[in-house]
């Protein structure tokens, strides 16, 4: 079987649906709570879910057989990649989800998250592989 057969991507993928279901719902359907606003939770939230998207993707690179530097070179674009789909998904909201609109600081809370991910991903996952 080949080592980057899509099975081993599929949490991954399932995720980017759940984000994609979850990011294109009607205004309406999101809830809103002010302490959670004042904490800017949803900040937060977005770092998170697009960071985990980052790991999914990355984690069938990491036990590989790609050398080093060729995992490095592939994180970095899969979280380059997911954090320019954050921000697709915010020009996608603002065109053509009713009651959702661009966020400019909900994209730089997925690229952070992406970043965040990225990092992790570098230092930790790669040098404690299974």
């Amino acid at each position: 079987m080949n080592e980057f057969s899509i099975h081993k991507f599929l949490p991954g993928i399932a995720w980017f649906f759940v984000v994609m279901v979850i990011t294109f719902l009607p205004g309406e359907n999101v809830p809103g709570n002010s302490l959670l606003e004042r904490l800017y939770f949803d900040k937060w939230v977005h770092a998170g879910i697009f960071g985990l998207m980052v790991i999914l993707f990355i984690r069938p690179l990491v036990v590989s057989s790609l050398t080093e530097s060729q995992k490095v070179r592939y994180f970095f674009r899969i979280a380059l990649a997911v954090s320019l789909w954050g921000l697709a998904t915010e020009f996608i909201q603002k065109h053509f989800i009713p009651g959702r609109s661009f966020d400019i600081w909900d994209f730089v809370a997925d690229s952070i998250g992406c970043g965040l991910a990225y990092l992790f991903s570098k230092h930790y996952l790669l040098r404690h592989q299974p």
